[in-house]
């Protein structure tokens, strides 16, 4: 299995590609399929997603099978393809709803490619204000209007492995972001090597997966409130910056990277049972990847803090949207709603149940949603202690920082300025360029497709 990042660039490479063939079918903003939403929709729904569903996905659909009276769902549950989406919306042919990453919505409503939900949830009675957190409303919000029905919210903390730490003499409170100085000397007692070659990562950053992360926390900024690439801000070499000292105290990047490429991460030999990592940044979903190991590990965590200490996580997850083109969206929308209702979350959860109930040594991680409310209850009625004093600090750890979101912005040519992030990240921690001129030419490639993208919209 590759590493969670590899996956992550694979993905908006593909999505990047098709982003820039939507150039060709697009239609302007305001075209995007005004619909009449009410609150009891009929017909047939055709919806895109739930591939690979788990017991999760499966206790969710029941719900929203049994709540929908009236409504028929046929469900394609192939993954989502940005190139595919692109040639059904090309032939007209297009589902009524379809489930995507979060930070592809507002590339296709800049686009006109699907409908506007505010009056959607204005019809079920639902507060998009209040139902979310802000971090995750924010993410497929563009242009004062909310584009979408999100689930899910998988923030990222700092996984520890205590049996590392110890070895080394390094302490769990000096694994703190907000201090870059002794961050780095605690990564490089523990690091290890042979002939060069690493052997342990003291600290290993998956800069390439968490980009967003690391620069917001160092004060940066990557999109601007209207849309616009931030890039260059002063915040994000400072984050950079400190990536590229973390990776040279370490090997380098290249050593450090090919390294990280070869843990077994969701396998028998992962990175914490065999010691290759002393701490890493993690979603919370490598909790459970885990969790069947826990006699083998010696785990803890601490949050991920921006540089004026407090706890940063940065939004991620999937939502469902409407394309403009969608001949029942009344039905599209009651469905996606009835997904993230919280009687379909405490099916989710009660089907969890049963799953771990079957698994011996099973430990209950909890689910992250997206919805406040339902995550709080979650928390307090279902996630019992372990009785493994490490997982159960990891997962308290997760709890206490999930609504401490940030979105990074959200703009048309989205997909195109995380392409040249992360390319200016490449730079700078192989040391082609620095941080600052990686930034600058980041920036400039990024503003361009920027203003293209919103030429061609008629903006």
């Amino acid at each position: 299995m590759s590493h969670p990042a590899r996956t992550a660039l694979a993905a908006l490479a593909t999505a990047t590609t098709a982003a820039l063939l939507l150039a060709g079918c697009s239609t302007s903003s305001s075209g995007s399929g005004s619909a009449a939403f009410t609150s009891h929709p009929s017909g047939t729904v055709k919806a895109w997603g739930f591939n690979n569903t788990d017991d999760v996905g499966k206790a969710r659909l029941a719900y929203a099978k049994k709540a929908l009276d009236g409504v028929t769902v046929d469900l394609d549950q192939t993954g989502f393809d940005a190139q595919k989406f692109v040639t059904r919306v090309a032939s007209g042919n297009v589902p009524d709803v379809v489930q995507m990453d979060a930070q592809l919505v507002a590339t296709y409503a800049a686009k006109g490619l699907i409908t506007p939900l505010d009056a959607c949830y204005k019809a079920h009675g639902v507060d998009p204000d209040s139902t979310f957190y802000t971090s995750v409303r924010d993410d497929v919000s563009y242009d004062g209007k909310i584009w979408a029905v999100p689930q899910f919210f998988q923030p990222p903390a700092i996984l520890l492995n205590m049996r590392v730490l110890k070895k080394a003499g390094v302490s769990a409170d000096q694994i703190d972001t907000s201090k870059p100085d002794q961050l780095v000397a605690a990564a490089t007692k523990m690091y290890r090597a042979s002939g060069g070659t690493p052997t342990t990562l003291g600290f290993d950053p998956v800069a390439s997966g968490q980009p967003g992360l690391w620069l917001l926390a160092y004060g940066g900024q990557i999109i601007d409130e209207n849309g616009k690439p931030t890039l260059d801000d002063p915040g994000n070499v400072k984050g950079l910056e400190v990536l590229k000292r973390l990776y040279d105290a370490q090997g380098g990047y290249a050593k450090a990277k090919s390294f990280s490429d070869t843990f077994d991460t969701f396998g028998k030999d992962n990175q914490f049972v065999k010691d290759q990592v002393g701490a890493q940044v993690d979603n919370q979903w490598y909790l459970n990847v885990l969790t069947p190991y826990v006699k083998q590990v010696d785990l803890g965590a601490v949050p991920f803090r921006a540089a004026d200490g407090k706890p940063i996580t940065v939004a991620s997850g999937t939502a469902f949207v409407i394309p403009a083109q969608a001949k029942n969206k009344d039905a599209a929308c009651a469905w996606a709603l009835s997904l993230d209702d919280e009687k379909a979350w405490d099916a989710a959860e009660q089907a969890r149940l049963k799953t771990l109930a079957a698994t011996p040594g099973s430990i209950n991680t909890g689910l992250f949603t997206g919805l406040p409310k339902v995550d709080q209850k979650i928390h307090s009625s279902y996630v019992k202690s372990s009785g493994n004093a490490g997982f159960d600090q990891a997962i308290s750890t997760y709890y206490d920082i999930v609504g401490s979101g940030r979105s990074i912005g959200t703009s048309p040519a989205g997909q195109q300025i995380q392409t040249e992030l992360q390319n200016a990240l490449q730079s700078a921690l192989l040391g082609t360029k620095t941080p600052k001129a990686a930034l600058a030419a980041a920036q400039k490639s990024a503003m361009q497709a920027y203003e293209q993208v919103t030429k061609d919209n008629g903006k």
